[in-house]
């Protein structure tokens, strides 16, 4: 099942408009008017399609359908661990408690990050992925950061110089940035289709077996 809260009731959210759409952490947030919030997570295996008005869901892979006037968005996952999750929140107040908290590495300081990273003792890839810690980063990415820092992903954060912390977030604005253009530029004004994080232009994600 993907819906994962009782109150507000779903039903709440027919009607209304998209004021605006966010990012939180790997969470897309849907501002509704009304001060509601639809939350949802895709999670590994979760996907967005864009499909014509009152598009029926795809056989067990759908898992919902947000129908606008233009188009239905279809939620599916191609996974028997159905992980995906939505939300309906009310409040400012209520979608706080969907931030994990971590930072956002575009955005911060290299004392803030600096700071994020040491607050707990991980491996780095796990403090890269950790939510609680840096904002949005997932499997692929950090381990594209972490070669293009040159860094071991067993190696941890309590054992890190500053000049490899250094090396480490100037990696991960350069790989995040990189890849923001590239799939941008990719898509241009047409709805994401075919995404995957297994891609043959990457360093070493999903090339196990295959030169880096």
């Amino acid at each position: 099942f993907l819906l994962r809260s009782v109150d507000p009731p779903i039903g709440d959210v027919e009607g209304r408009n998209v004021a605006v759409l966010r990012r939180l952490g790997k969470r897309i947030v849907f501002e509704l008017d009304g001060d509601l919030f639809l939350v949802l997570h895709l999670m590994i295996a979760g996907r967005l399609r864009w499909s014509d008005p009152g598009a029926k869901l795809p056989g067990k892979l759908g898992l919902a359908a947000l129908d606008f006037e233009t188009g239905s968005l279809i939620v599916t996952e191609a996974s028997k661990k159905k992980r995906a999750s939505l939300h309906v929140v009310r409040g400012e107040a209520g979608l706080v408690e969907h931030d994990p908290g971590g930072i956002d590495p575009l955005a911060s300081s290299a004392e803030d990050f600096a700071a994020g990273l040491r607050a707990r003792t991980h491996t780095l890839k796990r403090a890269l992925t950790d939510p609680r810690i840096l904002s949005g980063v997932g499997n692929a990415y950090s381990d594209e950061i972490l070669h293009a820092a040159r860094l071991s992903p067993f190696k941890r954060t309590d054992r890190i110089d500053d000049a490899e912390l250094e090396r480490l977030r100037n990696a991960t604005i350069r790989v995040l940035r990189e890849w923001l253009g590239r799939l941008r530029e990719e898509r241009g004004d047409g709805f994401p289709a075919n995404v995957t994080a297994f891609r043959e232009e990457m360093a070493v994600h999903g090339r196990y077996g295959k030169p880096c």
